[in-house]
């Protein structure tokens, strides 16, 4: 039985800073010094996402982010050859593969692990093969859940936008979705992970989920840190997260 008082990690995702960054040029604001920043602010790793076209994060940060963190690097990428061999030689902790859409925002949905076919196999296996610890972002779907347990990726990582865009009943269906899938994949002897969308208005259900072990959140804090500074908005959403795991305990 997950244990509910089991403390949730906080994975933080500095892209935009890089956003931020790149939308001047130069140097400033470092996404690399916001990283250190967010581990002495006490975040349990750092989540960066390398997309094919660098508009945030840039092949540069990882590598110095790999080089200067001493919490896990979580890489986001999409399964390519390119990503694969570009994570087998900068060795971070982990690795979650994402779908990617060049016109896209950010990221709309989870992947299809069920239809990935041998492509994505064989990018799971090389990754786990550069000793990578592979994770799938996924949608809370039964399907998606099962098919990422028997391409042999040990952790998934649940998509939450579904959830924080909407309300009402509408919200309530997909928090019974994120349960139920995370129910189902601990039983299958996955770790589960969460984010997208979270911020410290609405994080507390998810929270509660006795599976979810890690949350990655990074819009919302970046956003929040304009206003309070990093270590604050770092700190309200760790108060956030324990209270939705306490409240769930009671």
């Amino acid at each position: 039985m997950p244990d509910p008082l089991r403390p949730l990690r906080l994975g933080v995702n500095i892209d935009h800073v890089a956003t931020l960054r790149n939308a001047r040029g130069g140097g400033h604001p470092d996404p690399v010094a916001a990283a250190l920043a967010a581990q002495a602010a006490g975040a349990d790793g750092i989540t960066a996402h390398l997309r094919e076209d660098r508009r945030h994060i840039r092949d540069a940060d990882v590598e110095r982010l790999k080089a200067n963190l001493r919490v896990p690097l979580n890489m986001e990428v999409a399964a390519t050859v390119e990503m694969t061999r570009i994570a087998s030689a900068v060795q971070p902790h982990a690795c979650c593969l994402v779908p990617e859409r060049r016109l896209e925002v950010t990221t709309e949905g989870g992947l299809n692990v069920r239809d990935g076919g041998r492509p994505l196999r064989e990018t799971v296996t090389a990754l786990r093969m550069a000793g990578i610890r592979v994770s799938m972002f996924i949608d809370p779907d039964p399907d998606q859940v099962a098919a990422s347990a028997a391409i042999g990726a040990p952790v998934i990582e649940l998509h939450t936008g579904r959830y924080c865009d909407t309300q009402g009943d509408d919200r309530a269906a997909e928090l019974q979705r994120l349960q139920q899938a995370a129910a189902q994949a601990a039983g299958l002897g996955l770790e589960v992970h969460a984010g997208h969308g979270l911020s410290t208005g609405n994080v507390g259900p998810v929270a509660a989920i006795p599976e979810i072990v890690e949350l990655n959140i990074g819009h919302a804090l970046i956003g929040d840190a304009v206003f309070v500074g990093l270590d604050r908005a770092i700190g309200d959403m760790r108060a956030a997260m324990a209270a939705g795991r306490q409240g769930a305990a009671a």
